[in-house]
């Protein structure tokens, strides 16, 4: 028995050094000397009789058996992978570390808040966030799940995605600089008719569908027919585009126009009243029709209990979103 498991662990470490293509490499993930690892290749190579590495000073290579050993050792790997994550999916309490990546405006404003109610209520489970607004390869990096804001037909195919919030973009500026326009705007003509007068101007995102041309469905357009209404277009000028909704409610509140942004971005100063919504009952739509912020993660038989908790406590907490 102790030599079957002894066999197992080495399997294990020569799947590592192949994987990683480095001995030096592959004790710093495992935790173990270079020399450790390269006597326990060596023992490999000694139980069977056989060479499994051509090695030199710079590079490292699989013999013809040792490809076929490989192939074993990661089927090893793997499934040393699903017994570890099935266990965890029925223990009793999440614990351990989610490491998982998502926008950057998003992951400040809105997933970092939803934060110390996760850690109160499962205190054993840590959350480490890298925030881009890159598309990353969740595999590669060593992540359990990315949080994307996309449209349905825009996720990918090859992983499981569970919607958490709706996230819709909306017109907004301080209230001085809609006093400084005149009459309230009540229709988008009127911003047309502004813009023609060169009375106003929008901040705009400024990034793929993300322009300066708004098409606005009214308060009682039906959603379900959406796809056939016919919006009301109105272009206006934008001497400022910022990617980041962020930046843009900054430049709102200081009165530098209309500024187009996420919903989430602009909350708080919506709430405060430092800004208000511009046209409050019409709905953009075009290029900035509303999205959904989703969890997305590889699938698998087994979902680890920690990831499950977290991607439940962001369901709940994206429920509160009207």
């Amino acid at each position: 028995m102790a030599t079957d498991t002894l066999l197992v662990n080495e399997m294990l470490v020569f799947a590592k050094v192949v994987e990683l293509r480095s001995f030096a490499a592959a004790a710093r993930q495992l935790g173990l000397t270079t020399s450790a690892v390269s006597r326990s290749v060596g023992r490999l190579e000694a139980h069977w009789g056989v060479r499994l590495l051509h090695r030199t000073t710079r590079t490292l290579s699989l013999t013809e058996l040792g490809a076929e050993v490989h192939a074993g050792c990661v089927q090893l790997a793997h499934t040393a992978r699903d017994v570890h994550a099935m266990a965890g999916h029925y223990g009793d309490t999440p614990r351990g570390t989610v490491r998982m990546t998502a926008p950057t405006v998003f992951g400040e404003l809105w997933l970092a808040a939803q934060l110390p109610a996760l850690r109160q209520r499962w205190p054993e489970v840590q959350v480490a966030i890298h925030l881009s607004d890159h598309v990353v390869d969740l595999t590669e990096q060593g992540l359990d799940l990315a949080i994307r804001i996309a449209r349905p037909e825009h996720l990918p195919q090859h992983m499981v995605a569970r919607a958490l919030r709706p996230v819709r973009y909306i017109a907004v500026a301080s209230p001085q600089y809609l006093q400084s326009l005149g009459a309230p705007l009540e229709h988008p003509d009127q911003l047309e008719a502004l813009a023609r007068q060169h009375r106003v101007q929008c901040i705009s995102l400024g990034y793929g569908d993300f322009q300066n041309l708004l098409q606005w469905l009214p308060p009682n357009a039906d959603l379900s027919t959406e796809a056939a209404a016919a919006p009301i277009v109105t272009e206006l000028p934008a001497p400022l585009s910022v990617a980041s909704s962020t930046g843009i409610t900054v430049l709102a509140l200081q009165h530098q126009g209309i500024g187009l942004v996420a919903d989430f971005a602009a909350q708080a100063a919506l709430d405060e009243g430092s800004l208000v919504r511009v046209l409050p009952g019409w709905r953009l739509t075009g290029g900035y029709a509303p999205r959904i912020a989703y969890a997305l993660y590889m699938p698998s038989r087994h979902v680890p209990l920690k990831v499950r908790a977290l991607i439940d406590h962001l369901v709940e907490a994206g429920q509160s979103v009207a």
